[in-house]
């Protein structure tokens, strides 16, 4: 387990911070950059589960203790000596899809693309999704660079649709219904 005991340790002040292997990077390198979108993107899911209840809260905690894996993924390139990495695993993969399977089915099929909005739970999610496909982007330019766990690729990639799903899922529970996007309807 972790235990922190100093939260400021000075070490960064350099323009450096320490992947989990204890080598530095540049703080505006590729892989600390995706770090920290993984880091924002559990943030504005955390934000999100102020508005949530029963399973739903419980998914979101869920994923956001999977988003400290992923962090903890993309902060230890290739295979450390003397010790295994945490990984994302494909069993995380398929829980994701286990449960966007679950809710869609309990939804009416799309005829149109949707806006962001509804509930104030369905827009923060709707936040989250963007802050992950994101996370996605960044973690694919560093894919092009240097060692990632693929599954770390597709956990980001499932996830955003589950929180398209669920934004979905949470305005359907509340009888509020999707706000469709109308093409042109300003012109």
């Amino acid at each position: 387990m972790v235990r922190l005991n100093r939260i400021y340790t000075r070490t960064g002040d350099d323009g450096t911070t320490g992947l989990a292997d204890g080598t530095r990077l540049p703080k505006d390198s590729a892989r600390i950059a995706a770090v920290g979108t993984v880091d924002e993107a559990n943030a504005a899911i955390g934000v999100a589960a102020l508005h949530a209840a029963g399973e739903t809260h419980l998914m979101l905690r869920r994923i956001q203790n999977d988003l400290f894996d992923l962090g903890a993924d993309l902060a230890t390139p290739g295979e450390p000596e003397g010790w295994t990495a945490l990984r994302v695993v494909a069993a995380q993969v398929e829980r994701l899809e286990a449960e966007i399977d679950r809710m869609n089915a309990e939804l009416p099929s799309l005829a149109s693309f949707i806006l962001p909005g509804g509930t104030a739970l369905a827009a923060h999610l709707h936040v989250a999704r963007t802050v992950v496909r994101r996370a996605e982007r960044d973690t694919v330019r560093l894919a092009a660079e240097g060692p990632v766990n693929p599954l770390a690729r597709q956990y980001l990639n499932r996830l955003s649709d589950h929180l398209f799903v669920l934004a979905r899922h949470a305005n359907a529970g509340a009888g509020t219904p999707d706000i469709l996007w109308v093409p042109a309807a300003n012109r």
